[in-house]
């Protein structure tokens, strides 16, 4: 049998479960209905073939389910597999590599892990002008730009001394209240500097800062045991352009929460292996990992504050005598010049070698009309690389 009819079977299991538990439902009083519907599933599953193999076997089918779906749309099956019970949670989470090393983004938490160390991630952002809106999608095929896998989204907030972009990992709901909220961008007036905010530690001992925002974030809808708020993360620098307006701009990111020693031969960076809130562990449209506790991956992670941070550049771009323009080498990635299209490379001041900073760790570009690319890989994260990105979507009075 194919993993595919596995993983049918599966379904058509889970699915008689689910619509015996609803004719059960209906013909029961209202007075023991919630006593019901928590036995229900339980006593069915435990009628269902799957829960009568043996450990061993459960966990080496799962398992190769996992290494069988391999990219999205059929990723959705491991998602799937690990919303059915606590048991096939733990063998789908050990199964589960970081995108560090798998390459792959599957559970939400994935967006907030470093990229992988071999390669790039693909992804690409689709612009809304009217609701001013900006959606992260990763792409399911070769191409610059396809339908994608949604990941993030985010909303601009307008205020009277700066501009905040409002980070979910819903679609539609991008407040600051809902349980989606990840973190945020804030500018200055001039959009020249820019603060990445996580909504929950990214590593241990991570200073919150003390803002009115954070306040509010940690009194709706944070648990008391569960400390978060807003954590700074990076903070995003433009430089006046003193080449005119038709020079490049000259940016620099300071990572906050990543030392300079991640991007050399075995250097690591800080790795959030659940997120705090309960909510927050699944995706909007499939309920699981209902997590009541953070974990983070402790190892050279206390001394992030100690060590020097990561300082990221903008990659000189070169003059082109025939064209008589600045040009960069996207590989393909990016297709329209606009002053919007950047690539970031560590900084000599982190102490790495020549050849560590000719590596581009993010590249962003325009392919079309509200469509950009954006490919990222360790040490930075799909989130912190999609903040950054749309800090370079910002008006810059000063550097235009």
């Amino acid at each position: 049998m194919s993993f595919r009819s596995l993983i049918q079977d599966m379904r058509d299991e889970f699915g008689s479960i689910s619509r015996h538990t609803l004719r059960s439902r209906s013909h029961r009083s209202a007075g023991n209905a919630s006593r019901a519907a928590a036995a229900e599933p339980s006593e069915a599953m435990d009628q269902s073939c799957w829960s009568q193999l043996p450990p061993e076997l459960l966990r080496e089918v799962l398992v190769r389910i996992e290494a069988s779906e391999s990219w999205w749309p059929a990723r959705k099956d491991v998602v799937s597999c690990a919303g059915v019970c606590r048991t096939w949670r733990g063998i789908m989470k050990e199964a589960v590599r970081v995108p560090e090393v798998s390459g792959k983004l599957t559970f939400p938490i994935s967006l907030k892990q470093p990229g992988p160390r071999d390669g790039t991630l693909k992804c690409f952002i689709r612009r809304n002008r009217t609701t001013q809106t900006y959606y992260l999608y990763i792409g399911l095929t070769e191409a610059l730009a396809d339908d994608g896998k949604f990941l993030l989204s985010a909303r601009k907030c307008r205020k009277p001394t700066c501009t905040d972009y409002l980070i979910s990992l819903d679609k539609v709901d991008m407040s600051k209240g809902s349980s989606t909220y990840i973190g945020k961008l804030r500018s200055n007036f001039l959009g020249t500097k820019f603060t990445v905010y996580d909504a929950h530690p990214p590593y241990d001992g991570a200073v919150v800062s003390k803002s009115r925002s954070a306040r509010v974030i940690g009194l709706n809808q944070v648990s008391p045991r569960i400390p978060a708020g807003n954590y700074p993360v990076s903070h995003i620098s433009y430089e006046l352009n003193v080449l005119g307006s038709r020079g490049p701009r000259r940016m620099n990111c300071v990572m906050d929460s990543i030392p300079a020693s991640a991007v050399v031969e075995g250097g690591k960076a800080p790795t959030q292996t659940e997120f705090p809130l309960s909510g927050l562990d699944s995706f909007p449209s499939i309920p699981f990992f209902r997590s009541k506790s953070a974990r983070i991956d402790t190892a050279s992670q206390s001394s992030t504050q100690k060590e020097d941070r990561l300082v990221l550049k903008n990659k000189s771009p070169r003059w082109h005598e025939q064209l008589q323009c600045w040009c960069l080498n996207f590989r393909g990635r990016v297709t329209v010049a606009s002053v919007k299209n950047f690539q970031l490379v560590a900084s000599d001041d982190n102490g790495s070698g020549s050849q560590e900073n000719d590596k581009v760790i993010l590249q962003f570009g325009k392919i079309g009309k509200d469509l950009f690319t954006m490919d990222y890989r360790y040490p930075i994260s799909a989130f912190q690389a999609f903040a950054i990105c749309l800090s370079s979507f910002d008006t810059k009075i000063a550097c235009e």
